[in-house]
């Protein structure tokens, strides 16, 4: 006998008007009376007319602890501008006098000149405490005075070989640390988070995800101590998303780090967590000039500077394909062109040395490709892991990556449509909290190709946009796959009920504006985790 039966709505991918669950897995689904008569007399009813039931939504790519811990401390993300920042951050200090540390993120590149802030302008509001903000793209990090004193970063300080400190004219550290000055920076003086502040973290971030129909991630850079916060929450029942976690790869550090890989993924995995993939960050983003490129950015960026391969190519090789023999899917970082290909390069020597797997590589960021590799991704089934919110004009785009990477490149990136007519598998993921992990909003955004939030700016290269249909093939059994999630994804008997209900039929928005539908249940194996209202 059912204990949740859902009638009335319509159910996408299957001719049918209701459906029955039982212990957490969809047992039938059909014409109305049929199911109604296996419903237990127990049994939730959800009689749902006008509304639609997709599979429940997987995020490819996300960063749910960090989100979640800047949703508790500085959270820029829904802000726009420097003076509405400011504020931000000075209500914030005002409010907890007593932390050490002011920390956070979520500003945006595009409302600074160059994209570089300013130590002067956080002076003004927190001069007596460290400040240190991470950037959207979590790429770099705007820091005052107090930070770089304790830091000890002066003008003498040498950049580090991943990394850059941003200087004035003078020499002088100006307020922002590029890439590995900031993670260095981090990891040495800010204070450490506990499993418990990890665990409220991920809780926290849960919670909202949840209510935006999301069943089940890809948390895209694991350490033991996220892990071990995870572990935790699954053991004791809390942990109601499916979790793939990427464990997180050094790159100050060799092929000896795998061992400690293999040891986590034993005691790591269990519940709803599993630990079958490893995360290599191969460059940096394009707007720093750090994402690696074939050819040389435009003046302004050092002549010849092509950006930053934090492995060579050959590294990239060996690590991949010492994981790939002992078992572990790769979720590769790839912004640049010079990045996906030595990716692919990679991909391919492992298959070289060990055949073929099911160990579902993936690339994310897939911005910028040689044409030449797009038939590539299906040719070695490594899976494109796109970030659809992204292929939009917008204000980092016009001012920081064009006038640096050229109208040819630009015009060229995000080829989600050639990707999928070169017969690559699909994935979607966010990247929150670098921008929105709403599913509604990156769809709309991966068919329209502008955002839902201005609707009659020109579209960024339309010809590059997917389906209705693809896009959500995408984000459910697209991402699915990455995570290893077989049993969600679509939605079928004997599938785990990993369910979203929307209040309108998808197909039926006008003009593809999907983002105008809302999500009224979010239900994960069986059991309604999310009820608007």
């Amino acid at each position: 006998m059912a204990d949740i039966v859902i009638t009335g709505a319509k159910i996408h991918g299957i001719d049918a008007a209701a459906m029955a669950v039982r212990d957490g897995r969809i047992v039938g689904v059909g014409d109305e009376a049929k199911v109604l008569s296996v419903a237990a007399p127990q049994a939730q009813r959800l009689h749902l007319p006008g509304r639609m039931v997709v599979p429940g939504f997987q995020d490819a790519h996300v960063h749910a602890p960090f989100a979640g811990r800047d949703l508790l401390r500085v959270h820029l993300n829904d802000l726009a501008g420097k003076e509405a920042y400011l504020a931000a951050i000075s209500t914030y200090a005002r409010e907890n006098p007593d932390e050490e540390w002011i920390a956070g993120g979520g500003w945006a590149m595009e409302y600074f000149p160059g994209g570089s802030p300013s130590k002067e302008d956080l002076d003004r509001i927190v001069p007596d405490r460290p400040v240190f903000l991470f950037n959207r793209d979590v790429h770099g990090a705007w820091v005052n005075s107090a930070a770089l004193r304790i830091g000890g970063i002066t003008a003498h300080t040498p950049d580090p070989a991943d990394g850059r400190i941003e200087r004035t004219a003078d020499g002088e550290p100006s307020g922002m640390l590029q890439e590995g000055a900031a993670y260095t920076y981090r990891d040495r003086f800010l204070p450490v988070l506990t499993r418990q502040d990890w665990e409220a973290a991920i809780l926290h971030a849960q919670e909202y995800l949840h209510s935006l129909g999301i069943t089940g991630w890809q948390d895209a850079w694991v350490t033991p101590d996220t892990l071990a916060a995870y572990r935790s929450l699954a053991d004791d029942g809390r942990l109601t998303a499916r979790v793939a976690a990427a464990l997180w790869w050094e790159r100050h550090q060799g092929l000896e780090q795998i061992r400690s890989f293999t040891e986590q993924a034993s005691w790591g995995s269990g519940g709803n967590i599993s630990v079958r993939t490893v995360k290599i960050m191969t460059d940096g983003v394009l707007e720093n000039y750090t994402g690696s490129l074939l050819e040389p950015y435009h003046d302004g960026c050092g002549g010849d500077n092509v950006g930053l391969s934090y492995l060579d190519s050959d590294e990239l090789a060996a690590a991949v394909t010492e994981l790939d023999r002992v078992g572990f899917g790769v979720h590769m970082h790839a912004i640049g062109d010079r990045a996906c290909r030595d990716s692919l390069d990679a991909v391919a020597a492992a298959q070289a040395a060990n055949g073929v797997s099911d160990n579902r590589h993936h690339i994310a960021h897939i911005q910028l490709i040689d044409p030449a590799d797009l038939p590539r991704f299906s040719h070695l089934g490594v899976t494109a892991n796109m970030q659809a919110y992204w292929a939009q004009r917008d204000g980092q785009l016009e001012k920081l990556t064009r006038p640096f990477l050229g109208d040819e490149r630009t015009d060229r990136m995000y080829p989600f449509a050639d990707l999928r007519s070169a017969g690559a598998r699909i994935a979607a993921g966010s990247d929150w909290p670098v921008s929105t992990p709403d599913p509604l909003a990156q769809i709309e955004v991966a068919v329209r190709r502008r955002s839902p939030e201005d609707r009659e700016n020109d579209p960024f290269l339309p010809h590059q946009s997917l389906s209705l249909s693809e896009a959500l093939t995408a984000f459910t059994s697209g991402s699915a796959y990455v995570n290893y999630d077989d049993e969600a994804g679509r939605i079928a008997v004997g599938q785990r009920a990993d369910l979203t209900v929307l209040d309108q039929d998808l197909f039926q928005c006008p003009d593809g504006k999907v983002a105008d539908a809302s999500v009224e249940f979010t239900i994960t194996a069986g059991t309604i985790v999310y009820a608007r209202g």
